[in-house]
């Protein structure tokens, strides 16, 4: 029940900047699509390299965080 929520609220926040926390990883970018099992980030690299994209199951998230805009 609560994983169908956060996933509502994410897609309310789709094209956000976020920090995701998983067990292992913390991937910053921007929210580019939620489903109710996944959610898709992009990593923006300021680099000249390919920006990457993640999938990751809304069950692996542990928190998400939307930093203040700069």
């Amino acid at each position: 029940m609560f994983q169908d929520t956060f996933a509502a609220e994410l897609a309310r926040r789709i094209g956000s900047r976020v920090e995701v926390a998983t067990d292992n990883n913390l991937i910053e970018g921007v929210l580019s699509t939620v489903t109710a099992n996944l959610v898709l980030v992009v990593e923006i690299d300021s680099g000249y390299g390919d920006n990457n994209t993640l999938y990751l199951s809304v069950g692996a998230i542990n928190f998400v965080r939307f930093p203040a805009a700069a």
